[in-house]
C-alpha cells in the first residue's frame, strides 16, 4: 500500500521519507486490517516528529492530531489486531534484508548485544511496577526506584566507521507472577526472548557479567549460538582431567587442578602486548593479554579466557565459547556491548519508547517498596485485564524500538542527505561522520510538510492522516488539499 510511494518524490530532500515509508511497508503483515496498518504508520512518524516525550500527548503535538485521536491512539496500542510477535519476527527480517551486509561478524556469525534496563515508574495503577534495585555507584541515585525491569536484544551493524546496536526486541520481564509454580529467572527469560526469534543462522551473543551463567551459556550452544561475557575476579576455572596410564576402579574425573583466575595476572611475563582494538581507544594506545582455554565448571565444558590489562581502565577478565576466536576479537566485541547502553539513552530521550503512561483503572493501588505483583489468586476477569494492560506495554516498547530502528537506519545508510536536510545549528556537527538519531529526527521534522505536499491526493495514508489532523491547529494543512509534482533528481 505504502510501496508506490517511492515514485511520488524524488527530490532529494523528500528521499528520507521516501526510505523511511518504504521500510514501515514491510510491516503490514503484522497487522490484521489495513486501518491498523495505517495507525501504525501514524504512530511510527509520531515517534520520529515528536519534540518532546509527554506520552500519547506528544503525539498529538507532532503530527497536530484532532482532539478524536487522542482516544484512539490508546486503544490503538491496546488492540490485539497488532501481534507482538509478528511484528518483532518483521522489524528483524526487514534488519536482516535492508541492513544484512552491514551487519559486524566475527567468525560469519552476526553479533547481538543483549542487556536489561530499569526504567522508574510512579504510577500507583500500572502492572509489572515494583521495587528494583540500582547498580549504580553514583549517589545522586536512589538505591531503589518503582519502575519496570526490561531486558533488551540488539543487533551491531557498522557504517563509514561507526558502530549502531540496531534495536530488536525488548520486554519488561519482571513485576508480574501469573503462577507460583513459575521458577523461571531473568536469564531464562532472555533466553527465550533471543531463542523465540527468527534467526536463519548462528549468532555471537555478547552480554556483561551479569549474564555469565551456565545455563544460560548451555541453552545458547544447544541451538549452535556463542557467548561472549565478562567473568568475576573471583571466579575459578579447572584444567582437565590427567588420562590415567591405567583403568581404575570407579568413575573416571572430570576435572583437573582447580585455579582461581585472578592469579593469572602476576604472570607478567606470558602477557602479549598489543594495540589497543577498542572503537574509542588512541590508536597508539598498547594493552596486554593473556589466553588460555580452561574447564568452566557451570557449563561443563572447555571456555576460552582472556585476561587484559588496560592502561586505562584496568583489569578484566572476558570469556568466550568460541574456543577458535581470536583473543583480540573477543576484546573488541566486549568493548562494542557499550553500543546497547547508547542505544537505551537514545530509546530513552530522543525516541522516548519507554514513555508510556497507561494506567489500569481497576487495578488495587501498589504501595511504595512493593515487590511482585502475584496473580494466581485473582479472578479471570481481573488477570485479563493485566494482560490487556500488559501488552499495551510491550507494544509501545516494541514500537519505539522500531522507530528508533528507522532512525539508525536513515542514518547509516543516508547520512550525506540527513546532513543535508538537517538546516539547523549544532555545535558539534561532523557533516563527514554519522549522524545521531535526534539529528535525523530532525531532519524528518524539517522535511515532513514537503513530503505531505508531495503525496497525491488519492494516497490512502494522506487522507486517513487528513482526516485526522486538526486543520485550526495545522499550519501546514494545506499540503492536505493539493498535490504538488515532484521536482526531478538532481
Amino acid at each position: 500500500m505504502l510501496s508506490h510511494m517511492s515514485n511520488a518524490f524524488c527530490a532529494p530532500r523528500r528521499r528520507l521519507w521516501r526510505t523511511w515509508f518504504d521500510l514501515v511497508g514491510e510491516l503490514r503483515s503484522a497487522c490484521r486490517r489495513q486501518r491498523t496498518f495505517l495507525w501504525l504508520a501514524l504512530v511510527l512518524a509520531a515517534f520520529c516528529l515528536r519534540p518532546d516525550l509527554a506520552g500519547v500527548t506528544s503525539f498529538m503535538r507532532a503530527l497536530h492530531l484532532g482532539a478524536a485521536a487522542y482516544y484512539c491512539l490508546p486503544w490503538f496500542f491496546h488492540s490485539p489486531a497488532l501481534n507482538l510477535d509478528q511484528l518483532t519476527a518483521c522489524w528483524l527480517g526487514v534488519l536482516r534484508r535492508r541492513l544484512g551486509r552491514r551487519w559486524v561478524r566475527v567468525r560469519g556469525r552476526p553479533v547481538v548485544a543483549v542487556d536489561g534496563l530499569k526504567r522508574p515508574k510512579e504510577g500507583q495503577k500500572m502492572p509489572a511496577v515494583k521495587s528494583l534495585h540500582q547498580d549504580c555507584g553514583c549517589n545522586a541515585k536512589a538505591p531503589f526506584i518503582m519502575g519496570h525491569s526490561c531486558q533488551a536484544v540488539a543487533l551491531l551493524a557498522r557504517a563509514a566507521g561507526a558502530v549502531f546496536a540496531l534495536p530488536v526486541a525488548a520486554r519488561i520481564h519482571e513485576g508480574l507472577v501469573w503462577s507460583n509454580r513459575d521458577r523461571r529467572t531473568l536469564l531464562d527469560k532472555l533466553r527465550q526472548l533471543l531463542l523465540s526469534l527468527p534467526w536463519t543462522e548462528a549468532v555471537t551473543v555478547v552480554a556483561d557479567a551479569y549474564y555469565a551463567a551456565g545455563r544460560f551459556a548451555r541453552r545458547l550452544r544447544e541451538h549452535g549460538h556463542h557467548l561472549v561475557t565478562r567473568v568475576r575476579t573471583n571466579a575459578v576455572a579447572f584444567w582437565p582431567a590427567p588420562q590415567p596410564k591405567y583403568l581404575r576402579r570407579g568413575r573416571p574425573a572430570l576435572y583437573g587442578a582447580k585455579l582461581k583466575l585472578r592469579r593469572y595476572f602476576r604472570r607478567h611475563a606470558q602477557f602479549q602486548s598489543a594495540p589497543s582494538p577498542l572503537y574509542d581507544d588512541a590508536p597508539a594506545l598498547t594493552l596486554r593479554y593473556y589466553c588460555c582455554n580452561l574447564l568452566w565448571r557451570p557449563l561443563g565444558q572447555m571456555v576460552r579466557f582472556v585476561w587484559v590489562i588496560h592502561p586505562g581502565r584496568g583489569r578484566l577478565i572476558l570469556m568466550t565459547t568460541d574456543l577458535a576466536m581470536a583473543p583480540l576479537d573477543v576484546i573488541r566485541l566486549y568493548g562494542w556491548r557499550m553500543k546497547i547502553e547508547v542505544g537505551f539513552k537514545q530509546a530513552i530521550h530522543t525516541v522516548g519508547a519507554y514513555a508510556y503512561h497507561f494506567w489500569m483503572r481497576a487495578m488495587s493501588p501498589i504501595q511504595r517498596r512493593s515487590g511482585n505483583q502475584h496473580l494466581h489468586r485473582r479472578s479471570a476477569g481481573y488477570r485479563q485485564q493485566v494482560r490487556r494492560k500488559f501488552a499495551a506495554y510491550q507494544r509501545h516498547i516494541q514500537l519505539g524500538l522500531i522507530a528508533q530502528g528507522l532512525l539508525q537506519y536513515l542514518a547509516l545508510c543516508l547520512r550525506h542527505t540527513v546532513w543535508a536536510t538537517f538546516n539547523t545549528f549544532l555545535r558539534t556537527a561532523n557533516p563527514h561522520g554519522t549522524p545521531s538519531e535526534w539529528v535525523v529526527a530532525q531532519a524528518l521534522r524539517q522535511s515532513w510538510p514537503d513530503f505531505l505536499a508531495d503525496l497525491p491526493l488519492a494516497e490512502i495514508f494522506k487522507k486517513f492522516l487528513s482526516q485526522q489532523t486538526d486543520r485550526r491547529r495545522c499550519p501546514y494543512y494545506d499540503a492536505f488539499l493539493s498535490h504538488s509534482p515532484p521536482a526531478k533528481a538532481a
